[in-house]
């Protein structure tokens, strides 16, 4: 469990990973595999969230008819890079969390941390399927998949179509496939350690 991981792991998930986007052309004409999905989330549940809330909810869309709903959302720059993607995941916030806390953190009586607080409700749910995004992210270029995470969407517009009758609020888009690295432009520069760290 200490080991680190080898060079050609850490490249997959971080030095060599890119995000694509951009156009239609960022994407292979290759479909994702429907397992790859369900092991890509059992990989991301696992990541810590507070009070093992866990609130992501995730709609992958891949159908035709998904993609032509999810297309009245986007932003007009959005729209050939998405519905070019094999799958797209919204990436959404259960706001009825804790109404599982009780299946989901026996340590103790997490309910009253967030009743009748809606802005801690809102702020948790935000903050952690954040989180759990990016867990997702991870996951899914372990496991060989390339991602292009945005915004640039109208979130009320995705949630009334795809959420309605729910507590459930979209957060982010994945648009997630095989990436065609000759679309790529150049890596954008990164803060260095003493830019963005410091040790105290």
């Amino acid at each position: 469990m200490h080991t680190p991981l080898n060079d050609s792991a850490l490249d997959q998930i971080f030095r060599s990973a890119r995000t694509y986007r951009r156009s239609a052309e960022a994407w292979l004409d290759k479909p994702v595999d429907d397992a790859l999905l369900h092991q890509a989330y059992d990989l991301a549940k696992l990541g810590p969230t507070s009070a093992n809330c866990q609130p992501l909810r995730v709609i992958f869309v891949r159908s035709a008819e998904a993609k032509a709903r999810l297309r009245k959302a986007l932003s007009e720059g959005n729209v050939a890079q998405t519905m070019a993607a094999p799958v797209t995941a919204i990436v959404a916030a259960d706001q009825a969390f804790p109404r599982h806390l009780p299946r989901l953190y026996k340590e103790e009586n997490a309910v009253p941390w967030f009743e009748g607080k809606p802005e801690s409700i809102a702020a948790t749910a935000f903050r952690n399927s954040s989180l759990q995004g990016a867990y997702l992210i991870i996951a899914l270029r372990a496991l060989g998949l390339d991602c292009g995470p945005m915004s640039g969407f109208h979130n009320s517009t995705v949630d009334a179509d795809f959420f309605a009758g729910t507590e459930i609020k979209s957060n982010f888009l994945i648009n997630i496939g095989y990436g065609d690295r000759s679309t790529l432009h150049p890596r954008e520069e990164r803060f260095a350690f003493d830019e963005a760290c410091r040790l105290v």
